[in-house]
């Protein structure tokens, strides 16, 4: 069942990053993407940890907060 939703939200940020992404510009100021930290998160990690994850990532990524090399603990 958790699968079913975790391939529904690769798709999700797969639309965002080629359809959505280009329009606003590429901000991300980690390596990788917050989109691609997020697809790799779902893929390596249970749902809910993905996103907990992927959320205090984006959290990180502003203006003032760091920036750099910084790819999911796998």
């Amino acid at each position: 069942m958790h699968e079913n939703y975790k391939i529904f939200f690769i798709k999700s940020i797969q639309f965002y990053k080629m359809g959505i992404s280009p329009w606003i510009g590429n901000n991300c100021r980690y390596i990788p993407t917050c989109s691609d930290y997020m697809i790799q998160s779902l893929k390596e990690y249970n749902i809910f940890k993905a996103i907990s994850m992927s959320f205090k990532r984006i959290i990180k990524c502003n203006p003032w907060g760091d920036s750099g090399f910084d790819p999911p603990i796998i």
